[in-house]
């Protein structure tokens, strides 16, 4: 039962996306200085509750200044390089997708 839970809520995690509804942790870390999108999700308090793992697999990784945001957006780039001149165009995967 709850694999077909995590299917319906991808699915619609994606029609929520088509339509600029979908929730979004956004992350920016001062160094490097980069912006991060993480999702979609359907709603603020999914994003929120994900976004502490974010976070942590960043501080792992050496980023400094991080600051999170949650919000309703449609990212066309998911991660920002600025210090690169970069944008790195992840493949939008939802945020259920492998989850058991």
């Amino acid at each position: 039962m709850s694999m077909l839970w995590n299917n319906l809520k991808e699915s619609l995690a994606n029609t929520f996306q088509n339509f600029g509804l979908a929730w979004w942790v956004e992350v920016v870390t001062d160094n490097p200085r980069c912006t991060y999108y993480f999702g979609p999700f359907l709603s603020a308090t999914d994003a929120q509750s994900a976004s502490k793992g974010y976070v942590e697999d960043l501080e792992t990784e050496g980023a400094q200044g991080i600051t999170v945001n949650v919000k309703q957006c449609k990212p066309d780039v998911l991660t920002i390089a600025e210090d690169l001149g970069e944008w790195i165009d992840r493949k939008v995967q939802p945020a259920f997708s492998g989850q058991i």
